[in-house]
Protein backbone atom coordinates (compact mmCIF):
# COMPACT_ATOMS: atom_id res chain seq x y z
CA UNK A 1 0.00 0.00 0.00
CA UNK A 2 1.44 3.60 -0.92
CA UNK A 3 2.64 6.10 1.34
CA UNK A 4 -0.78 8.03 1.93
CA UNK A 5 -1.05 11.68 3.15
CA UNK A 6 -1.44 11.56 7.12
CA UNK A 7 -4.92 13.04 7.28
CA UNK A 8 -4.27 16.22 9.03
CA UNK A 9 -5.70 17.61 12.31
CA UNK A 10 -6.80 20.57 11.06
CA UNK A 11 -7.98 20.07 6.89
CA UNK A 12 -8.61 24.23 6.43
CA UNK A 13 -5.32 24.73 7.64
CA UNK A 14 -3.60 21.78 5.43
CA UNK A 15 -5.57 23.03 1.98
CA UNK A 16 -5.35 27.15 2.52
CA UNK A 17 -1.56 26.35 2.62
CA UNK A 18 -1.17 24.37 -0.25
CA UNK A 19 -3.49 27.04 -2.39
CA UNK A 20 -1.08 29.51 -0.71
CA UNK A 21 1.94 28.22 -1.84
CA UNK A 22 0.52 27.75 -5.28
CA UNK A 23 -0.63 31.71 -4.99
CA UNK A 24 2.53 32.98 -3.86
CA UNK A 25 4.25 30.89 -6.87
CA UNK A 26 2.12 32.44 -9.27
CA UNK A 27 1.93 36.07 -7.91
CA UNK A 28 4.58 37.29 -10.57
CA UNK A 29 2.79 36.20 -13.82
CA UNK A 30 -0.62 36.17 -11.97
CA UNK A 31 -0.95 32.42 -12.90
CA UNK A 32 -3.22 31.36 -10.26
CA UNK A 33 -3.70 27.47 -8.71
CA UNK A 34 -7.00 27.79 -10.69
CA UNK A 35 -5.97 28.73 -14.35
CA UNK A 36 -5.41 25.32 -15.19
CA UNK A 37 -5.23 24.08 -18.26
CA UNK A 38 -8.69 23.86 -20.22
CA UNK A 39 -7.88 20.26 -20.90
CA UNK A 40 -8.05 19.81 -17.52
CA UNK A 41 -11.85 20.94 -16.53
CA UNK A 42 -13.15 20.07 -13.27
CA UNK A 43 -11.59 17.28 -11.49
CA UNK A 44 -13.71 14.27 -11.13
CA UNK A 45 -13.96 10.98 -9.84
CA UNK A 46 -12.64 7.74 -11.30
CA UNK A 47 -15.60 5.24 -9.81
CA UNK A 48 -18.55 7.48 -9.73
CA UNK A 49 -17.63 10.31 -12.61
CA UNK A 50 -18.83 13.03 -10.10
CA UNK A 51 -17.14 15.88 -10.48
CA UNK A 52 -15.63 17.77 -7.42
CA UNK A 53 -17.06 20.97 -5.59
CA UNK A 54 -15.93 23.83 -3.87
CA UNK A 55 -12.63 24.04 -1.91
CA UNK A 56 -11.52 20.55 -2.86
CA UNK A 57 -11.86 21.79 -6.97
CA UNK A 58 -9.45 24.33 -6.15
CA UNK A 59 -7.52 21.70 -3.70
CA UNK A 60 -6.80 19.32 -6.53
CA UNK A 61 -6.17 22.09 -9.21
CA UNK A 62 -3.47 23.72 -7.05
CA UNK A 63 -2.15 19.69 -6.44
CA UNK A 64 -2.29 19.20 -9.78
CA UNK A 65 -0.21 22.36 -10.30
CA UNK A 66 2.26 21.55 -7.85
CA UNK A 67 2.86 18.06 -9.35
CA UNK A 68 2.65 18.51 -12.73
CA UNK A 69 -0.34 16.12 -13.59
CA UNK A 70 -1.77 15.94 -17.03
CA UNK A 71 -4.98 14.36 -15.49
CA UNK A 72 -7.91 15.98 -13.65
CA UNK A 73 -8.96 12.33 -12.68
CA UNK A 74 -8.52 11.49 -9.13
CA UNK A 75 -10.05 8.48 -6.25
CA UNK A 76 -9.67 6.91 -3.22
CA UNK A 77 -6.97 4.17 -2.76
CA UNK A 78 -10.28 1.95 -2.56
CA UNK A 79 -11.71 3.54 -5.34
CA UNK A 80 -9.13 2.78 -7.55
CA UNK A 81 -9.21 -0.76 -6.53
CA UNK A 82 -12.49 -0.83 -7.51
CA UNK A 83 -11.72 0.11 -10.99
CA UNK A 84 -9.20 -1.90 -11.35
CA UNK A 85 -6.24 0.19 -11.18
CA UNK A 86 -3.77 0.30 -8.31
CA UNK A 87 -2.00 3.40 -6.82
CA UNK A 88 2.14 2.98 -7.17
CA UNK A 89 3.93 2.11 -4.15
CA UNK A 90 5.30 5.24 -2.47
CA UNK A 91 2.67 7.85 -3.82
CA UNK A 92 1.29 11.01 -1.62
CA UNK A 93 -2.38 11.38 -1.47
CA UNK A 94 -3.98 14.64 -1.51
CA UNK A 95 -6.42 15.82 1.32
CA UNK A 96 -9.82 16.80 -0.10
CA UNK A 97 -13.08 17.54 2.78
CA UNK A 98 -16.68 16.33 3.31
CA UNK A 99 -19.38 17.23 5.39
CA UNK A 100 -21.34 13.92 7.36
CA UNK A 101 -23.96 14.08 9.43
CA UNK A 102 -22.80 14.57 13.44
CA UNK A 103 -23.37 11.31 15.50
CA UNK A 104 -26.65 12.42 17.83
CA UNK A 105 -25.54 13.92 21.20
CA UNK A 106 -26.36 16.37 24.07
CA UNK A 107 -26.51 19.51 24.10
CA UNK A 108 -23.22 21.39 24.41
CA UNK A 109 -21.10 24.10 22.51
CA UNK A 110 -20.88 23.96 18.92
CA UNK A 111 -17.73 22.03 17.63
CA UNK A 112 -15.56 24.14 15.21
CA UNK A 113 -16.53 21.56 12.30
CA UNK A 114 -20.03 22.51 12.73
CA UNK A 115 -19.68 26.32 12.39
CA UNK A 116 -18.08 25.70 8.98
CA UNK A 117 -20.95 23.67 7.72
CA UNK A 118 -22.87 24.85 4.41
CA UNK A 119 -26.26 24.06 6.16
CA UNK A 120 -27.80 24.66 9.76
CA UNK A 121 -27.71 20.86 10.15
CA UNK A 122 -25.22 19.36 12.68
CA UNK A 123 -22.38 18.49 10.26
CA UNK A 124 -18.27 17.98 10.80
CA UNK A 125 -16.27 18.41 8.31
CA UNK A 126 -13.90 15.04 7.18
CA UNK A 127 -11.13 14.77 5.58
CA UNK A 128 -10.43 11.71 3.01
CA UNK A 129 -7.26 10.78 0.49
CA UNK A 130 -7.47 10.54 -3.20
CA UNK A 131 -4.64 10.16 -5.34
CA UNK A 132 -4.68 11.10 -9.09
CA UNK A 133 -4.52 9.05 -12.68
CA UNK A 134 -0.98 9.70 -12.96
CA UNK A 135 -0.29 8.06 -9.87
CA UNK A 136 -1.81 4.99 -10.72
CA UNK A 137 -1.20 1.90 -13.25
CA UNK A 138 -4.06 -0.01 -15.26
CA UNK A 139 -6.68 2.70 -15.79
CA UNK A 140 -7.76 4.31 -18.71
CA UNK A 141 -10.05 6.57 -18.88
CA UNK A 142 -13.55 5.85 -20.63
CA UNK A 143 -14.53 7.14 -24.16
CA UNK A 144 -17.31 9.44 -23.91
CA UNK A 145 -19.85 8.18 -25.47
CA UNK A 146 -21.76 11.15 -26.81
CA UNK A 147 -18.81 14.06 -27.29
CA UNK A 148 -20.26 17.52 -27.41
CA UNK A 149 -20.16 19.25 -30.72
CA UNK A 150 -20.97 22.33 -29.86
CA UNK A 151 -18.02 24.87 -29.38
CA UNK A 152 -17.32 26.08 -26.06
CA UNK A 153 -18.04 29.39 -26.86
CA UNK A 154 -21.69 28.67 -27.71
CA UNK A 155 -22.11 26.37 -24.34
CA UNK A 156 -20.86 29.73 -22.78
CA UNK A 157 -23.27 31.69 -24.79
CA UNK A 158 -26.36 30.13 -23.82
CA UNK A 159 -25.74 29.93 -20.57
CA UNK A 160 -25.15 33.55 -20.31
CA UNK A 161 -28.12 34.07 -22.40
CA UNK A 162 -30.37 31.56 -19.91
CA UNK A 163 -29.55 33.78 -17.12
CA UNK A 164 -31.58 36.86 -18.18
CA UNK A 165 -28.21 39.46 -17.21
CA UNK A 166 -28.50 42.52 -19.09
CA UNK A 167 -25.03 43.03 -20.66
CA UNK A 168 -24.09 45.99 -22.58
CA UNK A 169 -21.07 46.20 -24.66
CA UNK A 170 -18.62 49.41 -25.04
CA UNK A 171 -16.00 51.16 -23.94
CA UNK A 172 -13.23 49.53 -22.39
CA UNK A 173 -14.12 48.84 -18.86
CA UNK A 174 -15.71 45.06 -18.01
CA UNK A 175 -17.63 45.85 -14.57
CA UNK A 176 -20.77 44.51 -12.74
CA UNK A 177 -22.70 47.66 -12.32
CA UNK A 178 -24.91 47.44 -8.85
CA UNK A 179 -26.41 50.01 -9.45
CA UNK A 180 -28.25 49.61 -12.08
CA UNK A 181 -27.98 45.78 -12.30
CA UNK A 182 -26.46 45.40 -15.61
CA UNK A 183 -22.80 44.26 -17.07
CA UNK A 184 -20.27 46.18 -18.94
CA UNK A 185 -18.33 44.47 -21.39
CA UNK A 186 -16.16 45.70 -23.82
CA UNK A 187 -16.58 44.29 -27.49
CA UNK A 188 -15.60 41.24 -28.12
CA UNK A 189 -13.23 42.66 -30.71
CA UNK A 190 -11.19 44.33 -27.97
CA UNK A 191 -9.72 41.08 -26.05
CA UNK A 192 -6.89 39.43 -27.38
CA UNK A 193 -5.68 36.21 -27.24
CA UNK A 194 -2.68 34.46 -25.54
CA UNK A 195 -0.28 31.28 -26.29
CA UNK A 196 -2.90 29.20 -24.98
CA UNK A 197 -6.25 30.89 -25.44
CA UNK A 198 -8.03 32.73 -28.11
CA UNK A 199 -10.00 36.48 -27.93
CA UNK A 200 -12.96 34.36 -28.04
CA UNK A 201 -11.86 32.64 -24.59
CA UNK A 202 -10.69 36.15 -23.45
CA UNK A 203 -13.98 37.67 -23.79
CA UNK A 204 -16.18 35.06 -22.41
CA UNK A 205 -13.61 34.13 -18.87
CA UNK A 206 -14.23 37.91 -18.65
CA UNK A 207 -17.75 38.01 -18.59
CA UNK A 208 -18.07 34.99 -16.51
CA UNK A 209 -16.29 36.94 -14.11
CA UNK A 210 -18.71 39.47 -14.19
CA UNK A 211 -22.02 37.16 -14.76
CA UNK A 212 -20.71 35.90 -10.77
CA UNK A 213 -20.50 39.49 -9.85
CA UNK A 214 -23.91 39.45 -10.85
CA UNK A 215 -25.24 36.53 -9.12
CA UNK A 216 -24.53 38.83 -5.96
CA UNK A 217 -26.39 41.67 -7.14
CA UNK A 218 -29.71 41.96 -4.05
CA UNK A 219 -32.41 40.12 -6.36
CA UNK A 220 -30.13 37.19 -6.24
CA UNK A 221 -27.88 36.43 -3.90
CA UNK A 222 -27.30 39.71 -2.31
CA UNK A 223 -23.20 38.99 -1.05
CA UNK A 224 -22.12 42.21 0.63
CA UNK A 225 -19.43 44.02 -1.94
CA UNK A 226 -17.59 46.19 0.19
CA UNK A 227 -15.61 49.34 -1.07
CA UNK A 228 -13.24 49.77 -3.63
CA UNK A 229 -9.86 49.03 -2.06
CA UNK A 230 -11.27 47.02 1.28
CA UNK A 231 -10.93 43.51 2.45
CA UNK A 232 -14.87 43.11 1.48
CA UNK A 233 -14.49 44.12 -2.04
CA UNK A 234 -10.96 42.02 -2.26
CA UNK A 235 -13.13 39.00 -1.09
CA UNK A 236 -16.09 39.32 -3.33
CA UNK A 237 -13.18 39.70 -6.03
CA UNK A 238 -11.68 35.71 -5.08
CA UNK A 239 -15.19 34.62 -5.82
CA UNK A 240 -15.31 36.10 -9.05
CA UNK A 241 -12.44 34.87 -9.78
CA UNK A 242 -13.04 30.83 -8.21
CA UNK A 243 -16.74 31.19 -9.64
CA UNK A 244 -15.46 31.96 -13.17
CA UNK A 245 -12.86 29.52 -12.89
CA UNK A 246 -15.27 26.40 -12.09
CA UNK A 247 -17.70 27.92 -14.78
CA UNK A 248 -14.69 27.88 -17.17
CA UNK A 249 -13.94 24.32 -16.52
CA UNK A 250 -17.61 23.28 -16.61
CA UNK A 251 -17.79 24.58 -20.15
CA UNK A 252 -14.75 24.16 -21.70
CA UNK A 253 -13.45 28.01 -22.20
CA UNK A 254 -9.55 28.50 -20.87
CA UNK A 255 -9.21 30.68 -17.76
CA UNK A 256 -6.93 33.46 -18.42
CA UNK A 257 -5.19 35.28 -15.97
CA UNK A 258 -6.07 38.74 -15.89
CA UNK A 259 -3.30 41.19 -14.75
CA UNK A 260 -5.44 43.77 -13.16
CA UNK A 261 -6.10 41.85 -10.22
CA UNK A 262 -2.54 41.81 -9.30
CA UNK A 263 -3.63 44.63 -6.77
CA UNK A 264 -5.51 42.00 -4.82
CA UNK A 265 -3.25 39.48 -4.24
CA UNK A 266 -1.66 40.59 -1.77
CA UNK A 267 -4.77 41.16 0.04
CA UNK A 268 -6.10 37.93 -0.39
CA UNK A 269 -2.70 36.29 0.96
CA UNK A 270 -3.20 38.55 3.87
CA UNK A 271 -6.33 36.95 4.18
CA UNK A 272 -5.91 33.51 3.93
CA UNK A 273 -2.52 33.69 6.01
CA UNK A 274 -4.84 35.09 8.80
CA UNK A 275 -7.73 32.84 8.41
CA UNK A 276 -7.26 29.43 6.96
CA UNK A 277 -11.34 29.09 7.04
CA UNK A 278 -11.79 32.01 4.57
CA UNK A 279 -10.94 30.35 1.22
CA UNK A 280 -13.52 27.46 2.03
CA UNK A 281 -16.38 30.57 2.67
CA UNK A 282 -15.15 31.68 -1.24
CA UNK A 283 -15.33 28.14 -2.69
CA UNK A 284 -18.42 27.64 -1.11
CA UNK A 285 -19.95 30.90 -2.47
CA UNK A 286 -18.11 30.48 -5.77
CA UNK A 287 -19.83 27.03 -6.30
CA UNK A 288 -22.85 28.45 -5.25
CA UNK A 289 -23.19 31.05 -7.76
CA UNK A 290 -21.48 28.93 -10.58
CA UNK A 291 -24.16 26.50 -9.93
CA UNK A 292 -26.95 29.50 -9.94
CA UNK A 293 -25.78 30.56 -13.39
CA UNK A 294 -25.78 26.88 -14.63
CA UNK A 295 -29.26 26.81 -13.48
CA UNK A 296 -30.91 30.36 -12.99
CA UNK A 297 -34.17 28.21 -11.29
CA UNK A 298 -31.95 27.90 -8.36
CA UNK A 299 -32.51 31.63 -6.92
Amino acid sequence: MPSSFKAPTHAHTTITALIVAQIEAGAPDFVMPWHVPRSLGRPANALTAKSYRGINVVALWAEGLKHGYGSGVWATYRQWSEVGAQVRTGSHGTPIVFYKPAPSRTAGPASDDESDAPTKRRLILRTSIVFNQDQVEGWSPPDDPSPSCIAPHERADAVVHQTGARVIHGGHVAAYDRTHDRILMPEPTAFQGTPSSTPTEAYYATLLHELVHWTGGPLRLDRPFGQFGDEAYAFEELIAELGAAFLCADLGVTNVPRADHAAYIATWLKALKHDARALFRAAALADQAAMVILDPRQT
